[in-house]
């Protein structure tokens, strides 16, 4: 049985750790001296802590010697180093108090909303969670989201590892196939649980990052909450309460337009299901790396190894996934603050602050963007609040929220570059639909079957066949003078 890394190897009269040696000879071919596993956890992102270093190779060794599952990628892997993830900072659980205040919260924005918009209130009971339950409640969308990528990343470092490692080390692990192929899926799954976990300390609610991770919920992360309004100088019932308006005004869209939460998931699958990952590029990572200095391990990891290089049809899927991303973040920011404005001083500061915080990405959203090449930022929020401002001021609240009842009618990527004049665009294109259709009610009447009266004249066909038969033999024309 494998030992584990309680202590580096390369003492001639102490046990040697085969997953020491296993690292140290697939990067850089440097063998165990020198090799300190705590420093590659460190490198990587994941806890120094040798109680937990220990628990989780324990895991990985035990996956690699189990049978291949139904896919490349151990999910199983990255659930739970996700939770130990969010485990490594204070993640207290919820109190009775704050799901009290949490439900209040949301209680209110959904009367705050009352006044925003068309669409209905939900009626769904606010919950506060921990960084733990916003795991556990969103994993099953994250595994949807990212397996297409995942899966196609994890082959290529089970590519790379059968091809790079030595016959001895094979020897040494058992040989067997099955241990090999999952080694690919255990590194990346503890990337991908690493980054979910770094998320969860991040996030403030259950749809903070614009994407329906969750189905019928509303929720507010209190410690995330508190972590949110630090050195911004307002009441933390203030900063709760604009957040939780953002979350109700979420629910309140997702919920009345059933159609959108499968657009929008729909366009991510699609754009992650054409990413083809270049497996020479972690060839290239799995020679070029120095075991004994960690700091060239990080910026491996950081610096894209994973990142493929988009095609032009991933960049279409990209620009249509970006705009639906702006067009959701944008509606939700423009009632956020007329729901507010009026009845929260602190509104307008908070505005920006949320504008600037989803611009511009936390450092785990960055490491996921890394890792999967898909980043869940609204670039252009300010274009998509603009136009639906422009909007409600031309077509009033009912016609703004028109917009949703159909993909087709959603605004383009064009229509953000001159939000102002959507309104315009979108008027003349419906009354040039209304002609065709009347056109087509016309012919599907008949309409189109009567004959037309001759040019020029008004009389009727009857008249004009009889003045015809009465021209003179000598081709004198009808109507003309008779001699």
């Amino acid at each position: 049985m494998m030992t584990t890394p309680e202590k580096p190897s390369g003492h001639d009269d102490e046990p040697q750790d085969p997953l020491s040696e296993l690292f140290g000879r697939l990067m850089g071919g440097a063998g165990a001296e020198g090799f300190d596993p705590t420093e590659i956890a460190k490198a990587a992102g994941l806890p120094s802590d040798p109680n937990l270093l220990r628990q989780m190779f324990e895991q990985v060794q035990a996956m690699m010697s189990a049978p291949a599952g139904d896919g490349p990628v151990n999910w199983q892997l990255a659930h739970e180093h996700a939770r130990r993830t969010a485990a490594t900072t204070s993640d207290p659980s919820v109190s009775a108090t704050q799901n009290r205040e949490v439900d209040e919260a949301l209680r209110l924005a959904e009367i705050w909303l009352d006044k925003a918009t068309d669409l209905p209130g939900t009626g769904i009971i606010g919950r506060g969670w921990s960084r733990a339950e916003w795991i556990e409640a969103t994993m099953g969308t994250w595994r949807r989201l990212t397996e297409p990528v995942a899966n196609s990343i994890a082959t290529a470092l089970s590519t790379a590892i059968n091809e790079q490692m030595p016959d001895e080390m094979k020897g040494m692990l058992g040989g067997t196939s099955s241990m090999l192929t999952n080694m690919g899926g255990a590194i990346f799954g503890m990337q991908l649980g690493a980054a979910i976990g770094a998320l969860s300390g991040e996030v403030v609610s259950s749809s903070d990052i614009g994407v329906p991770l969750v189905d019928l919920e509303m929720a507010l992360l209190p410690a995330n909450v508190a972590k949110f309004g630090e050195g911004l100088g307002l009441p933390e019932g203030d900063v709760r309460l604009y957040l939780a308006v953002r979350e109700a005004a979420h629910a309140r869209l997702f919920m009345h337009v059933p159609w959108l939460r499968a657009h929008l998931l729909g366009a991510i699958e699609d754009y992650a299901r054409g990413i083809h990952i270049d497996a020479s590029k972690i060839e290239e990572l799995a020679h070029g790396i120095d075991p004994s200095n960690p700091e060239s391990i990080q910026e491996a990891l950081q610096g894209g190894v994973f990142m493929p290089q988009r095609t032009p049809q991933q960049d279409a899927a990209l620009v249509k996934l970006e705009t639906a991303l702006a067009l959701v973040e944008g509606w939700v920011d423009e009632l956020t603050a007329f729901a507010t404005d009026s009845v929260l001083p602190s509104a307008g500061a908070l505005r920006e602050a949320v504008r600037r915080r989803r611009a511009t990405g936390g450092p785990a959203e960055h490491a996921f963007a890394s890792l999967v090449g898909l980043e869940l930022r609204p670039r252009r929020l300010r274009d998509a609040a603009t136009l639906w401002a422009s909007l409600t001021q031309e077509r009033g609240i009912a016609g703004r929220d028109a917009i949703w009842k159909h993909p087709d009618l959603l605004p383009t990527a064009e229509d953000l570059d001159d939000p102002r004049g959507f309104s315009a665009r979108r008027s003349q294109a419906e009354a040039k639909d209304s002609e065709v259709d009347e056109a087509l009610e016309k012919l599907l009447a008949g309409g189109f079957d009567e004959p037309a009266a001759p040019s020029g004249t008004d009389e009727p066909d009857g008249e004009s066949d009889e003045s015809e038969e009465g021209t003179d033999d000598g081709g004198t024309p009808p109507g003309a003078p008779r001699a």
